[in-house]
């Protein structure tokens, strides 16, 4: 069953994400936004997170000017997964690492063998 959840406590817990991300790899998310949203793309209505821009390891020396990179993560699908607060939690936890992850540049069959699916 669908846990319920207001948009400021679930951006709390994504911002606690946030906060156990290493100060050392945020400082390295230059150029890049976090965002919540309530739904998901309706191409993609599960998705629960989305990073969109050039990953880190593909910016050039010509790198500049851009809009910033974003990192969306989508309430509404993640409290479908959810049946407890714990749960939306460690969802939003692994939602966000696999987002920073792919600004890294780190691809999805890597994050699956890395226990980010």
């Amino acid at each position: 069953m669908a846990i319920e959840m207001g948009t400021d406590e679930f951006e709390g817990y994504v911002n606690q994400a946030l906060g156990s991300i290493p100060d050392e790899l945020l400082d390295l998310l230059d150029n890049c936004v976090i965002l919540v949203a309530d739904d998901a793309p309706e191409e993609d209505p599960e998705l629960l997170g989305l990073y969109e821009g050039i990953p880190l390891t593909e910016r050039g020396a010509s790198y500049g000017g851009v809009l910033p990179d974003t990192i969306t993560i989508f309430r509404n699908p993640t409290l479908a997964i959810c049946d407890t607060v714990d749960d939306v939690v460690d969802e939003v936890h692994i939602t966000v690492v696999h987002e920073i992850a792919h600004f890294f540049g780190i691809d999805d069959d890597r994050l699956h063998e890395l226990g980010y699916a």
